[in-house]
């Protein structure tokens, strides 16, 4: 089918290609008998507007770009991307934009284009996960002063918009619900990768505190939020003898699962486990998850609503919103059960 042109609408419509053109791009001041005539023949032959001679007049394209700071193969290895994605595109069609999505398969290929997105001049803002902390791409994009919502909560947040879930009240809900078990030596596999397992993690240290139980290094682990890294750490734990492990996401608390089932140790009679995020892992593990809810495809959906915030001009000042999460209770977790860990716990509350 032939693509009409602006002089060929303003043709069928009995006026000119300028006011045509500013039909389209919603001008003022325009009869609306006129603009009920163009916009009946654009509806009654499918017309679409050239998006890059549209921002050039409008100086808009309607187009959002994300970016995720991780290797093609661990976005789509982790289901909190496409879940994340799924949001963040609800988002745009509820509100008319397209959404470009910008993946790389290595850090270097995304140091290289990163300048080249932002120098397009063809995406009109920015959704940026801090999944993994790149203080250059940070750096770069403050003094860009280009429109920008990060999705999780970065190192920086002074000058920044970001949404993000409150990491530090779940976390906390996870040891809580874990000590009001009975367990006493709860362990947790943490990460350094991003601000959120560590604010996890200091949810867990506050809620240890609170209950009169001594923090333990032996009992803190560390991974990348992948499968193996999960097993890895649980396979450090073990010897150590933790009642309950606290994991801060899904994927690697699947990969704890194994790694206790491998060392003969059943979930939840020996070993309690919470995990962090309630995505598709948590109810296809063998027992399935206990875990911290959080919204994910809201935390996307939202994201857009803040970036268009910023991109109109709405929002002068930056934002940071907090979204609340939830314990969702199933079958990996339960009351202390083994012997010797019971004396150990009596032993160690003697002691507080």
């Amino acid at each position: 089918m032939k693509r009409l042109t602006l002089e060929e609408i303003g043709k069928l419509s009995g006026v000119s290609r300028a006011t045509v053109s500013r039909v389209i791009n919603n001008y003022p001041h325009i009869r609306p008998e006129i603009r009920e005539r163009v916009q009946t023949i654009i509806d009654q032959t499918g017309y679409k507007p050239n998006v890059v001679a549209r921002t050039l007049v409008s100086n808009r394209s309607n187009i959002i770009g994300l970016i995720i700071p991780s290797v093609v193969q661990q976005v789509f290895s982790d289901p909190y991307f496409p879940t994340l994605i799924s949001g963040i595109a609800r988002g745009c069609n509820a509100n008319n934009l397209v959404l470009s999505l910008y993946l790389f398969d290595s850090l270097e290929d995304e140091r290289n284009l990163f300048q080249a997105i932002i120098g397009t001049g063809l995406i009109d803002g920015l959704i940026v996960t801090t999944a993994r902390r790149n203080q250059e791409m940070f750096d770069t994009l403050q003094e860009s002063g280009f429109p920008v919502v990060f999705v999780g909560e970065p190192d920086d947040i002074a000058k920044t918009t970001f949404i993000d879930i409150d990491n530090i009240t779940g976390g906390y809900t996870a040891a809580q619900y874990l000590l009001e078990l009975g367990h006493r030596r709860i362990a947790i596999i943490s990460t350094h990768i991003n601000r959120s397992g560590e604010s996890r993690l200091e949810g867990y240290r506050k809620a240890l505190h609170e209950y009169g139980v001594p923090f333990d290094d032996h009992l803190v682990a560390y991974g990348d939020f992948s499968l193996d890294s999960g097993y890895s750490a649980m396979q450090s734990l073990i010897p150590h003898q933790p009642s309950a492990v606290f994991v801060t996401n899904d994927l690697m608390a699947l990969g704890s699962l194994r790694a206790l089932r491998e060392a003969g140790l059943r979930v939840p009679e020996d070993v309690s486990v919470v995990s962090f995020d309630d995505l598709s892992p948590a109810t296809q593990a063998d027992p399935q998850l206990t875990t911290i809810r959080q919204p994910v495809q809201q935390t996307g959906k939202d994201a857009v609503t803040m970036l268009l915030g910023l991109i109109n001009g709405d929002v002068q000042h930056p934002q940071h919103v907090f979204l609340p999460n939830e314990l969702i209770v199933r079958a990996s977790t339960g009351a202390v059960r083994s012997k010797s860990f019971r004396k150990q716990q009596e032993a160690l509350d003697k002691g507080c």
